[in-house]
């Protein structure tokens, strides 16, 4: 297995390290969260860099990575809301636009096609990767601050309000992208 494809494997991996981290309590398990998310965003920016500057892309990697991608940031947007800190109808969108790709990506390899992620594609994931980070970003503030005695009730207004807008503009753009999916390898599922 080429190194593109281990940090892809690395990346689902961190994923369970990550949720163990997001649901204990404290300013250090916060923290560890965010770092361990970091590392995982990194892994997906590196296995696409170096399979591309040493010639590794495999069948493997084009199926496996956006995968990988997919368990990441749905955990995370889970963990949220099961933390209550982003409504669901934001999840559910991009769990609909998840689905619908990875069936049409399953169809289209049950006829010899392999289909690599869009540039939209990668456009949806930078905007989701972002909410996440001002997410985690905003858990570790308040953290930090509890510890301070220097949180105030308006603050929850602030950050629920970000993370709201965050998480609007990635619905959106995750819709956009599925559309574009569709619309762009449109001949390769109806033909």
């Amino acid at each position: 297995m080429n190194l593109p494809n281990q940090l892809t494997i690395l990346r689902i991996i961190l994923t369970f390290v990550f949720m163990f981290f997001i649901f204990s309590q404290g300013l250090t398990f916060k923290i560890l969260a965010l770092l361990v998310f970091t590392a995982a965003a990194l892994t997906d920016l590196f296995d696409g860099k170096i399979a591309k500057a040493r010639n590794l892309i495999t069948d493997f990697g084009k199926i496996m990575d956006p995968i990988a991608d997919k368990i990441l940031v749905l955990a995370a947007f889970l963990s949220f809301i099961q933390l209550q800190l982003i409504p669901a109808w934001t999840v559910m969108v991009i769990i609909f636009r998840e689905v619908m790709i990875t069936s049409l990506r399953i169809f289209a390899l049950s006829k010899g096609k392999v289909i690599a992620a869009s540039r939209s594609g990668k456009h949806k994931t930078v905007s989701q990767m972002t909410a996440i980070f001002i997410i985690l970003i905003s858990m570790v503030v308040k953290e930090a601050m509890l510890n301070m005695s220097a949180w105030q009730g308006s603050f929850d207004n602030t950050t629920r309000a970000l993370a709201y807008i965050a998480m609007l503009v990635t619905a959106v753009l995750t819709l956009i992208s599925g559309i574009s999916y569709v619309w762009v390898n449109r001949k390769v599922f109806t033909s």
